[in-house]
């Protein structure tokens, strides 16, 4: 499982411009302006055959009146209880500031390993100057600028250094991995009893239980797989207001950790903007996906036309993609929790499905032929071939073409919904290539 890396600092200190270097994206927004970043931002980066998780969190303040930033606060607290390694940005222009000493004050409290930052160091005067850091007693400084790139790669050695390589132990193991995500109170907890048949406390109170997912084998009724449950949640009171991060970062964990995940929605509260952050994160890593409607007991109207409607209004929401399984079911009365468990085995084998290439072409290629890709500047493009590569973590399929560069994405979604309509692959993300005949 990847580690999780989380980059903080008082506002401004150029946080979100790392963290768009190191993930190779433009996803955090940019700007002069102190306290841009509210929501956090996860993504991957990969160095040196190692990938690792960042999260980008929004600019510490202390002692300030601003709401925002008072729950800014509280979540960078949180995203360095959580992480595996602190990544603390300071300004080398600006140099020590009272912020900077603040966290730093909260920082070499914590046990989470602290790498030091000195940011905006473009030149090499500003390199002699990140020297000056030393006194903040979290180590030695690592000058870097995030906008040019200088120093990161020093820095992500660094990181391997702290965290370590990929362990591939976790790969021998063989079953598969469900993982129960889902937002603050849809029933987590509760399922995971129900599907134990015992009172087990997934969310414990006592602070910091587990830092990793938990692994606990069911072998019944037929079935044997490790269900990846999200343990070691705080007090109620104690992150009350910050559930939601909690959850997103605690999902982040058990998402990478899976093969399956089941996402849970509340049925008296339909979906939210949580549900949506957690569905991109299952997709991003290529997780299968079951939605289950947990608190169906509590649904007044439980009509098939009430079914259908509540099914058609989460395939849209979860658009484009629709090809999943949806079960209603309560963890409290047990009704169709064995349905979950079916559902989410056969979602398991569908990973594993193959189609035979001769089958594929005589399938695809007449379809190709009747629905070519649209000519670009009057040149006309030919697939002429298509396989799926054997023994890969999802379904894969690659196209031969004579111009693969100007197949665009909705040609590829296509070709993926042809695919779909004629085998079975519900429930698992499916990845398209064309490539160079």
């Amino acid at each position: 499982m990847s580690k999780l890396i989380a980059i903080v600092g008082r506002p401004n200190v150029g946080k979100s411009t790392l963290f768009n270097r190191l993930t190779g994206t433009r996803q955090a927004i940019v700007s002069d302006e102190a306290g841009t970043t509210r929501d956090r931002q996860y993504g991957k980066c990969e160095w040196g055959k190692t990938t690792f998780s960042l999260v980008d969190t929004g600019g510490w303040v202390v002692n300030s009146d601003d709401i925002f930033e008072e729950a800014i606060r509280r979540q960078v607290t949180l995203a360095t209880e959580e992480a595996d390694a602190i990544l603390f940005v300071v300004d080398v222009k600006n140099g020590i500031t009272d912020l900077d000493e603040e966290v730093a004050r909260i920082l070499r409290a914590t046990k989470t390993p602290v790498i030091l930052c000195a940011n905006k160091a473009d030149n090499n005067i500003d390199r002699y100057d990140a020297a000056e850091f030393y006194s903040l007693g979290i180590g030695d400084p690592y000058p870097i600028s995030a906008a040019t790139g200088s120093g990161t790669g020093d820095l992500l050695d660094r990181i391997l250094e702290v965290v370590g390589r990929d362990n591939d132990d976790d790969a021998v193991d063989d079953i598969p991995r469900l993982a129960v995500v889902g937002r603050p109170n849809a029933g987590k907890s509760s399922i995971i009893n129900a599907f134990l048949d015992e009172q087990r406390h997934i969310v414990t109170d006592i602070a910091g239980t587990t830092r990793d997912s938990i692994l606990t084998r069911y072998n019944k009724f037929g079935f044997d797989f490790n269900l990846v449950d999200t343990a070691g949640i705080r007090k109620k009171n104690k992150v009350s207001e910050d559930l939601e991060f909690y959850s997103v970062m605690r999902a982040i964990r058990s998402i990478e950790y899976s093969d399956v995940c089941l996402l849970l929605l509340d049925a008296t509260r339909g979906i939210e903007g949580q549900d949506l952050n957690i569905l991109q994160i299952i997709q991003r890593n290529q997780k299968s996906l079951v939605v289950v409607v947990n608190k169906w007991d509590l649904v007044e109207d439980k009509s098939q036309v009430a079914i259908r409607h509540y099914t058609e209004t989460i395939r849209q929401r979860l658009a484009p993609f629709t090809d999943f399984p949806i079960v209603f079911t309560s963890a409290v009365t047990k009704q169709r929790i064995f349905k979950v468990l079916e559902v989410a085995n056969e979602v398991c084998k569908t990973r594993k499905n193959h189609v035979g290439t001769s089958k594929l072409n005589e399938e695809m290629l007449p379809l190709i032929e009747a629905y070519p890709p649209p000519s670009i500047k009057g040149k006309y493009i030919k697939i002429k071939y298509c396989t799926q590569i054997p023994n890969t973590q999802i379904p894969t399929f690659v196209f031969y073409a004579n111009l693969p560069q100007y197949v665009k994405e909705p040609y590829k979604r296509f070709l993926e919904n042809k695919i779909r309509e004629r085998w079975n692959f519900t429930g698992t993300p499916i990845q398209i290539f064309i490539r160079q005949k």
